[in-house]
């Protein structure tokens, strides 16, 4: 048995610098601040951007990662876990706007993936041991266990919201955001940025992103990173205001068997899913691209079109276990790949 907590955010940044520095020569433009939150490296890349102002985006983006970082913790005391423990207790729970807003969101994202994005299985994630800072499981849990957790059928369609409260008739509910969290404070961020006088930037927490305006003359261009292995697997130039996601079976996991257990959960099952070793979505707004790719990771690569239709999602980038990727006619037109040679790649129908 064998244990792994991938440390890949940092080569994300050094793989979207490399990309992003290919775009042009005018680097003294570009501006760059780091700092954690949500448990991973953040950084803010600003373009044509003043030095006083700059400071006041950077100053702005770090208090709202950290102020989200420390209110929708799953397992520390937050805002979220006050919320889980009424729930549990049949309470009506009090929610603050920000956090009542990202919950509405994520029920909404959570019907449209058929269930496939579920962030009330919290209970779930903490039963792998995956709601841990220091993630140190070696073994999955006893099947009987995940059965009764899979049995009390936790799920967003239990959640009642109304005038700033949520109550549950599943007492099974428990929040766990990981999966759209960082999607719904990106998009904040951008906000904040934006009222700020702030038009070329990229925000990116650990490899997700959302970038606005363009660097330079041309647009931004990020890298891909491959699933396994070290290195890009393509490359991907961004419109105006888009974001890219990807969600990868190589971020949290052990190995027990000979088999890899990984923390994206399928709720059908209550086991890692699988079948899948990333999928990569592009979309106008971060929240959705982040709810996305877990759904479509969990969907497969037989059921991937049907959710991102329903999702609203145009750019996909599905790479299944055998390293087939599988792509939409739209996807595929916009990726570059940096590979030799190329993968076997299978096109969808348009989405």
């Amino acid at each position: 048995m064998k244990f792994r907590y991938s440390a890949w955010a940092k080569l994300l940044w050094l793989t979207i610098t490399l990309y992003t520095a290919a775009c042009t020569s005018q680097q003294e433009s570009l501006v760059r601040r780091q700092f954690f939150a949500f448990g991973t490296l953040v950084e803010i890349s600003l373009y044509e951007v003043q030095q006083p102002l700059a400071d006041q985006a950077f100053a702005a983006a770090e208090a709202d990662f950290q102020r989200m970082h420390q209110q929708w913790h799953a397992w520390h005391p937050s805002k979220v876990t006050d919320v889980n423990r009424r729930i549990a207790e049949g309470e009506l729970a009090m929610v603050p706007p920000e956090l009542l807003s990202l919950i509405t969101e994520a029920k909404h994202l959570s019907l449209l993936s058929n269930g496939l994005f579920n962030p009330a299985i919290g209970r779930l994630v903490r039963l792998w041991g995956f709601q841990q800072d220091n993630f140190s499981a070696t073994q999955p849990p006893d099947p009987k266990i995940v059965y009764g957790l899979l049995r009390k059928r936790p799920s967003m369609e239990d959640l009642t919201i109304d005038d700033g409260t949520i109550s549950s008739r599943n007492p099974a509910v428990q929040f766990d955001l990981g999966a759209v969290a960082k999607g719904f404070g990106i998009d904040r961020v951008i906000e904040h940025l934006r009222s700020l006088g702030v038009h070329n930037a990229i925000v990116n927490c650990g490899g997700d992103l959302r970038a606005i305006g363009r660097h330079g003359t041309r647009p931004w261009r990020i890298g891909i990173r491959s699933p396994r292995g070290a290195g890009v697997l393509a490359s991907l130039e961004l419109s105006e205001d888009e974001s890219v996601f990807t969600s990868g079976d190589y971020e949290r996991f052990f190995e027990s068997g000979g088999k890899r257990y990984h923390h994206i959960l399928d709720p059908r099952t209550g086991y890692p899913a699988q079948h899948v070793t990333s999928v990569t979505v592009a979309h106008h707004d971060a929240t959705t691209a982040d709810a996305a790719a877990t759904a479509l990771f969990v969907a497969g690569p037989d059921d991937w079109q049907s959710i991102a239709r329903r999702m609203g999602v145009r750019y996909v980038m599905l790479v299944d276990r055998h390293g087939t990727v599988h792509m939409n006619p739209a996807m595929a037109a916009r990726v570059q790949f940096e590979v030799d040679p190329l993968p076997q790649q299978e096109i969808s129908k348009s989405l």
